[in-house]
């Protein structure tokens, strides 16, 4: 019976350390995003010659502040059209239809 249950409980301990180190292998990707934000803001902080209060501040604030969201793109047709506005209806027709192309 002992011999039983040592052998469960080696069974349970080993798959939680194969969790836990599938856990610890996928946290690196997650964390560096965080470690990369972090370095950037202390190097920012240590640019302005922040301290104190006033560091410690500026690199929570920085590290609160969400990326600036990149402009949408817009679809094929209407960057074709934006690059004919104002032209005239035959020169404008050969730019779309070049535009369209490429």
């Amino acid at each position: 019976m002992r011999t039983l249950c040592a052998v469960a409980l080696l069974t349970i301990f080993a798959s939680v350390n194969a969790s836990a180190a599938d856990d610890k292998a996928a946290a690196p990707a997650a964390k560096n995003s965080q470690q990369s934000q972090m370095t950037t803001c202390q190097a920012q902080a240590t640019e302005k010659k922040l301290e104190s209060k006033a560091r410690q501040d500026y690199v929570n604030n920085c590290l609160k502040a969400k990326p600036v969201a990149e402009e949408k793109p817009k679809n094929k047709m209407a960057e074709c059209n934006t690059k004919t506005k104002g032209m005239k209806k035959e020169e404008a027709d050969k730019v779309r239809a070049e535009c369209m192309k490429g």
